[in-house]
């Protein structure tokens, strides 16, 4: 019988990506479609970090490198999130992996427990279900809803924490919503934490540097917090890499070395000439930075500007990343005539096929009332997006 294992029937396939793969048959096909299904920087990689990877190449960085990353560029996290960050951590206690996504994953599954439950607050990025899935744990779901910004209050942490609760899983700023949690906010939450023996954050800070309120604050800073802490980040969103696919997580040492034994198992070192050009990204200059995030937030405030006009959609306004996540339930039950809009995945669908632009309904991220919107693209684009959408939407009653 050519059956896959039950594992792999556990997990559904990635929506963003289905959507992205959409957009691009239509194009192909000859349609003006704007993609805003995909989380990616829309700039190149700046110029000094290309510049050490080709000089990396002509020194023959070509070889197989260590499981956990080169010493080089763990000393270069180690000095990041001690100048950026106030944490002091050890080369031993940095693992580098193919992408922030497999530290991710290593770490679900170097902790999860068969049976054994984690957090996660709604909306959430979608792999973070499947990968405990995929672990065989047990998903659970907190609600964060549009009226609360998307953020997860103390109160609602401790109502879902169990005897089983193994982990909590935290992204801000957030990947589908932009919400970031304050300092305070953050300190709220790692109260109910500390309560708790053997609970674990994974604290999932990829977007730290296209933040719009200030200082990027993180859950590990608050004592007793680090021992429980496992922070991921990398170089994909801030240096505009995400091709190049270099991770890393910083956590303490037993928690590493596991992850390590998985990653030697079942990838080892990531690619020695990506991990050369990240290095250099950590200890070049930073302005790049910061220009790419001035970017950011001059497109944030326009497509939250435009999209506000829009009848019948709330918007509300994000702190960070680069996604708008607005609510759109007001538009279930209406139909253009051919079709009826009974979700947001039916929305997202209707607004690629009558108005090409690509989107992603909320289903997929644990909120049905919203979709989301990537604004990593162009003013331009980003305005005529806006209008095909604000067309497209005109159009059912």
């Amino acid at each position: 019988m050519a059956n896959l294992s039950s594992r792999l029937n556990r997990l559904a396939p990635s929506a963003t990506l289905a959507m992205s793969q959409k957009s691009s048959e239509m194009k192909a096909q000859g349609v003006d479609v704007i993609n805003m299904s995909v989380g990616e920087p829309d700039f190149n990689t700046p110029d000094a970090i290309k510049e050490a990877a080709k000089k990396a190449i002509d020194d023959n960085w070509s070889r197989y490198s260590p499981v956990p990353g080169y010493p080089e560029l763990r000393k270069a996290i180690v000095a990041k999130l001690k100048n950026e960050n106030g944490l002091d951590y050890t080369p031993n206690e940095i693992l580098v992996s193919n992408g922030a996504k497999q530290c991710v994953c290593n770490a679900i599954m170097a902790l999860v427990d068969d049976g054994e439950e984690v957090i996660i607050p709604a909306p959430y990025w979608v792999s973070y279900p499947q990968m405990v899935l995929l672990a065989g744990g047990k998903p659970v779901f907190v609600n964060a809803t549009f009226e609360q910004n998307f953020k997860m209050t103390p109160e609602q942490l401790e109502a879902a924490i169990t005897p089983k609760t193994r982990m909590l899983i935290l992204c801000s700023p957030s990947n589908p919503t932009g919400s970031v949690y304050s300092k305070d906010e953050l300190e709220a939450l790692a109260k109910v934490i500390l309560k708790h023996e053997d609970l674990y954050v994974l604290a999932d800070e990829i977007y730290e540097h296209i933040n719009y309120v200030g200082h990027h604050e993180s859950i590990a800073q608050f004592p007793g917090m680090k021992e429980r802490c496992i922070i991921i980040n990398g170089v994909s969103k801030a240096y505009a890499m995400t091709g190049w696919r270099i991770g890393f997580a910083a956590a303490p040492e037993w928690i590493t070395k596991g992850c390590n034994k998985l990653q030697g198992q079942y990838t080892s070192g990531p690619s020695s000439v990506s991990q050369k050009a990240a290095e250099a990204a950590y200890t070049l200059d930073q302005a790049p930075v910061e220009e790419m995030r001035q970017a950011f937030e001059r497109r944030r405030d326009l497509i939250v500007e435009l999209a506000s006009q829009i009848p019948g959609l709330e918007v509300n306004k994000p702190e960070g990343a680069f996604y708008l996540f607005p609510k759109c339930s007001s538009f279930f039950g209406k139909t253009d005539g051919e079709r009826v809009i009974k979700t947001s995945t039916d929305l997202a669908m209707y607004l690629l096929e009558v108005g090409h632009v690509a989107t992603v309904g909320g289903d997929a991220f644990g909120d049905p009332d919203c979709f989301r919107m990537s604004y990593a693209t162009s003013d331009d684009n980003i305005r005529e997006a806006i209008k095909r959408i604000g067309e497209a939407l005109a159009k059912l009653h």
